[in-house]
């Protein structure tokens, strides 16, 4: 635990609109006597200090000047808490100073990067250092890839209570999405795609489902690339637009647990088609508001989404679970679960060691629990 810091967690990036939105919801969840200190970060003081007025934080909330061009200031903001949550994207274009300074300097960090291939560079550049400062950086805390990460921890470990054994099939569908998807996720995707047009290369790490597992790779995975109808569920499905991050998350996490669910594990995402609802998720990329702006709060109330998770073991014994959430995905939801994720790696995770983690194999069931207390998650067991 770092023993020097004087606040548990700061929100970098509190001025924009994700990050004004987590501040309010540590502002709402961890008041004065919750035994959280947390503070706001950003480049401009007066910005920091309307924000915090305007979401009700108490007025002795500390507010931190912080600019990703000026080193010293970002070194003096890791200094002073245990952990870091950022929502400055997309993360590569403005997220290496950061993490590396996290890294360097013991200190927590978390976010929301759907960015493989800058992923995949930061486990190269990062782990070690991280595992000899204790630093625990963890990626994907968001709507990509917390509920699917997760979904399918929930699912081995109810394969592993009801069929007495982790299965090595597990499929994922998204039965349903109401709410688009955030504009930070469209702009990290179009910086990712002109990443790839400087870098050609960079293409096999997007297309493999086992790059951000150095040193292993497992088999063939189930083919998620075009429509196809699913026997399992008796419907049509579609190729999911975020399966590519969420697949590459969940065979980390085997990874970094020492693949109890084996292997030869084999995992796939698509979306159920469901009549009258939309499943062109690029099109909804593609309308999606522009990075610091998003919808009402009416907006993101009025969102929610349901996933479907099926356990398939050798015999063909099934369990199936499903994940829900009670508000948008992209801004509401995923607000609430950056922020738990902080407070639960940082209050009840204590056991972690440093290094480049998905928020499932840190966090794992108490991460769970959290989520269902706090941020309008459920985790379910349908049969």
């Amino acid at each position: 635990m770092k023993a020097n810091a004087d606040l548990d967690l700061i929100v970098y990036g509190a001025t924009g609109y994700t990050g004004r939105l987590v501040a309010e919801v540590l502002a709402r969840q961890y008041g004065p006597g919750s035994g959280v200190r947390w503070g706001m970060a950003g480049r401009n003081a007066a910005r920091l200090s309307e924000v915090r007025a305007a979401i009700g934080a108490p007025p002795d909330t500390p507010l931190v000047v912080a600019d990703a061009d000026v080193p010293e200031q970002l070194a003096a903001m890791v200094d002073r808490t245990r952990a870091v949550i950022t929502t400055v994207g997309p993360y590569q274009l403005y997220g290496d100073r950061l993490i590396e300074a996290c890294a360097a300097r013991g200190t927590d960090y978390l976010d929301l990067s759907g960015e493989p291939t800058w992923m995949a560079q930061t486990i190269a550049a990062h782990d070690a250092t991280a595992r000899a400062s204790g630093a625990r950086l963890v990626h994907s805390c968001g709507f990509d890839s917390i509920p699917f990460e997760l979904g399918v921890h929930f699912c081995q470990e109810t394969a592993r209570a009801r069929l007495g054994t982790h299965v090595s099939r597990v499929k994922g569908r998204v039965r349903a999405v109401r709410g688009g998807l955030s504009g930070g996720t469209a702009a990290s995707g179009m910086a990712t795609r002109i990443a790839i047009q400087k870098n050609p290369a960079l293409m096999a790490v997007l297309t493999d489902p086992f790059a951000l597992t150095p040193g292993f790779k497992g088999p063939p995975q189930p083919p998620a690339g075009a429509p196809m109808h699913d026997p399992d569920l008796d419907a049509d499905v579609v190729p999911f637009l975020m399966a590519a991050i969420n697949t590459k998350n969940v065979h980390r996490s085997n990874f970094l647990m020492g693949h109890p669910w084996g292997t030869d594990f084999q995992y796939d995402e698509m979306s159920v088609v469901v009549p009258g609802t939309p499943t062109d998720f690029t099109a909804l990329l593609a309308g999606a508001p522009k990075p610091g702006e998003g919808p009402s709060e009416a907006e993101r109330a009025s969102g929610s989404y349901d996933l479907l998770f099926i356990g398939i073991a050798a015999d063909g014994r099934q369990v199936r679970v499903s994940v829900r959430g009670d508000l948008d995905p992209g801004y509401g939801s995923t607000a609430k679960m950056l922020a738990e994720a902080a407070v639960c790696l940082v209050k009840e995770s204590p056991d972690v060691p440093g290094g480049v983690w998905t928020p499932g194999a840190a966090m794992r069931g108490r991460l769970i629990a959290r989520l269902q207390a706090n941020a309008g998650l459920s985790f379910t067991v349908e049969s």
